[in-house]
């Protein structure tokens, strides 16, 4: 009998586990944005390896249906680590990976706060934002790294906010607005300390 009650006591703990997770990775994602929206040209590996995480929350609910927050989780830490690795070894080929999706986010985002109809389009959205923010992102690298920081800090934190979609796209615009100026603030007291 004692058993049948530990059993019991066990598996009514799991669902708040599972509650509890699901709670948490919204959480972690805004912290972690807040630190790439604000430093994400200096935490260049954690900016790479945030975009592998956003993309494994945005991937797993397509690819699997319905998953777990255990399961999304798990997707989005795997393809976290990917991008931290790719950031440290791979850097130029890191930061091309990461300005595509960031491009593609930032082109959907867009489209999504001045277009009603843009859901009909988001592949095609997606994909000529990438490219541009692809190359964009090689172009200039200093610049690259702040625009897509603040991109990724933007997108990681307004995943957490529950807005409607336009008010998601308006609350995204700001985020990366304020993201661009507080780093391109520090890149230029950064210079000046350099020059001085």
């Amino acid at each position: 009998m004692r058993f049948i009650c530990v059993d019991c006591a066990m598996i009514s703990t799991i669902p708040n586990t599972f509650s509890s997770l699901e709670f948490s990775v919204p959480i972690v994602g805004a912290l972690i944005g807040a630190l790439i929206l604000f430093f994400g040209r200096k935490l260049f590996w954690l900016c790479v390896a945030a975009v592998g995480f956003a993309a494994g929350v945005e991937l797993a609910p397509r690819l699997v249906e319905q998953p777990s927050p255990l399961l999304a989780l798990t997707f989005a830490l795997v393809l976290g680590f990917i991008g931290a690795l790719l950031a440290v070894f791979l850097q130029k080929v890191a930061i091309a990976i990461a300005g595509f999706f960031a491009g593609g986010k930032l082109a959907t985002a867009i489209a999504a706060a001045f277009f009603v109809h843009e859901a009909q389009y988001f592949g095609i959205t997606f994909l000529i934002g990438g490219i541009i923010g692809a190359l964009l992102t090689l172009m200039l690298f200093d610049w690259a790294l702040i625009f897509l920081s603040a991109i990724v800090g933007a997108h990681l934190i307004q995943n957490a906010v529950g807005f409607p979609p336009v008010g998601t796209g308006i609350l995204f615009i700001a985020l990366v607005l304020i993201g661009v100026l507080a780093q391109a603030t520090a890149l230029s007291r950064s210079r000046a300390i350099i020059a001085d």
